[in-house]
């Protein structure tokens, strides 16, 4: 597989601190002088070759080449003891992805499901969308989100489909044992069938007037209360 180009400050520095191969490595000179963190064997070049390297001038001065992304196996994820997992049903939106896996990644959860189709997968645009997160993060694809959720059945693991109304507010729950957050598209939400698979649903209580949150701010905060409640 042709390797994959990534850019921007965080996203190569946690490249370089996580667990696929780094390439090549390209900065500015001032990029050079600025970053510590740069390998000695980072090559030295001009912004406009940075531009046509990323593809982008948004790089801030670095760019590395690195192995294609490394995805996790589902079934190793769901079969951890106690795993804090999110999964994400058919959401398209690189910055959506980076943002969630930036979030899960900083709770301290143990991985992320995303399908194979119809989902963004691991760009470079997520890689900076998630300030580098998706490094560390493991996160893994499957073909069929409704029957992973069925296969995952068992004691200890539960699974909640996020629903905009008609779910338990996350207090209510005991997320202490293992847990599932299945989050949908905005707009369109966890489909039925998706929502159908999974042991309940919980709903964020609204108290203002816009009807919904983002993805990832919804699944911060489901994150984060099923982190207070383990302790």
């Amino acid at each position: 597989m042709e390797p994959d180009r990534i850019y921007g400050h965080h996203p190569v520095r946690e490249a370089l601190r996580g667990r696929r191969e780094v390439l090549e490595v390209w900065c500015t000179a001032r990029a050079g002088t600025h970053f510590d963190w740069l390998p000695d064997s980072a090559m030295v070049v001009r912004g406009d070759r940075l531009d046509e390297l990323a593809g982008s001038p948004d790089h801030q001065g670095v760019v590395a080449s690195v192995a294609p992304y490394p995805y996790a196996d589902a079934a190793e994820l769901l079969a951890a003891d106690r795993p804090l997992l999110v999964a994400l049903d058919e959401v398209t939106d690189p910055h959506n992805l980076g943002a969630v896996a930036r979030v899960a990644e900083a709770a301290g959860a143990d991985g992320l499901l995303i399908t194979r189709r119809r989902s963004a997968t691991v760009t470079a645009a997520v890689c900076r969308a998630s300030a580098g997160a998706v490094e560390h993060l493991r996160i893994a694809q499957v073909e069929n989100l409704a029957d992973t959720v069925i296969g995952a059945r068992r004691p200890g693991l539960w699974s909640y489909a996020a629903v905009a109304d008609g779910g338990t507010p996350p207090p209510a729950i005991d997320l202490s044992d293992g847990t599932l957050f299945v989050l949908g598209a905005e707009g369109r939400g966890v489909r039925p069938r998706v929502q159908k698979a999974c042991d309940g649903s919980v709903t964020i209580p609204m108290r203002g007037r816009v009807e919904s949150l983002n993805v990832s701010t919804a699944a911060a905060v489901l994150l984060y209360e099923a982190v207070r409640q383990r302790g």
